[in-house]
């Protein structure tokens, strides 16, 4: 089989050649995963998708957070009322979940971020 052309790098004004389009000098860094990509998949499981959360949204069918404010809305996401960070026990307890729309549940993961950064830069 053929093998690609030599090329200049992509990089400006360099005049290495390469066939992967970066020289070794130049190859862009594999960003950091992050924190929770170790866990993050635990939300594609059966136990989350076929148990816990349908339990969750059959118990409790109405956004929690706009309930205290007077307003009935069906809940569509299931949150974590204390972030588990890859705690299996904190993950499946079903005290640890609440039923919130998915305008609810997004304000809350926001603020939670916001928060962190905060804490972080300090």
């Amino acid at each position: 089989m053929a093998q690609k052309p030599l090329r200049p790098c992509r990089h400006p004004g360099c005049p290495e050649l390469t066939r992967d389009g970066w020289c070794a000098k130049h190859k862009p860094k594999q960003a950091p995963r992050r924190e929770s990509a170790a866990w993050h998949g635990w939300y594609n499981l059966s136990v989350w998708t076929d148990d816990l959360r349908p339990a969750q949204l059959l118990r409790e069918p109405f956004c929690r957070e706009c309930a205290r404010r007077g307003i009935r809305t069906r809940a569509t996401d299931v949150d974590h009322i204390r972030d588990h960070k890859g705690d299996w026990a904190l993950f499946i307890d079903p005290g640890n979940h609440e039923s919130l729309c998915h305008s609810c549940h997004a304000r809350k993961t926001m603020l939670d971020l916001w928060q962190k950064r905060r804490e972080v830069a300090r």
